[in-house]
């Protein structure tokens, strides 16, 4: 499928989309830290801004394997994908839609040295540990943000609730 079929800026004028990202966290000597890629600078719909990785799940597309494909597509990794554990609704003004996302939880199958970033896609990465959340506050993704909200939920998760997480 051509990618640009399923990307933030084609228009998708009054069309609901669900799309699917991964909280992918590793240990890097003793701390938790979640992947996060910087929207491309050249992308209309929040450009510059850091992110959890994903994608819109094609029609007819399971979300776990559309998540996969997402996340191999633009960083050329495989991922291990665990339990749902945020979900949220937002509106895309660029192209139109109202989108549903769904937030899994997820570790690498691949090394953490093979993320390749697509440029097209992404500008930048970082890996941040749960007291860097602010890291990506930023004029285009507040504090109260969703996904914000959803790292410091994840984060909470694995640090002290008792979620069983993927290793």
């Amino acid at each position: 499928m051509n990618q640009a079929s399923h990307d933030s800026e084609v228009p998708a004028q009054g069309q609901q989309v669900i799309t699917a990202c991964a909280f992918i966290h590793h240990n890097f000597n003793g701390e938790e830290k979640v992947f996060l890629a910087k929207r491309a600078e050249t992308k209309k719909f929040l450009p510059g801004v850091y992110e959890l990785p994903g994608g819109h799940i094609n029609f007819g597309e399971e979300l776990v394997d559309g998540l996969k494909r997402e996340i191999f597509e633009e960083f050329g990794v495989r991922i291990f994908i665990g339990d749902p554990f945020y979900v949220f609704t937002y509106t895309n003004a660029v192209n139109g839609s109202h989108s549903i996302e769904v937030i899994y939880f997820a570790v690498l199958e691949d090394a953490v040295e093979k993320i390749e970033l697509n440029p097209e896609d992404h500008s930048d990465s970082i890996w941040i540990a749960e007291n860097e959340i602010e890291k990506v506050v930023s004029e285009n993704k507040k504090s109260d943000d969703h996904e914000v909200q959803a790292l410091r939920k994840g984060f909470g998760y694995l640090n002290s609730r008792g979620f069983i997480k993927l290793n």
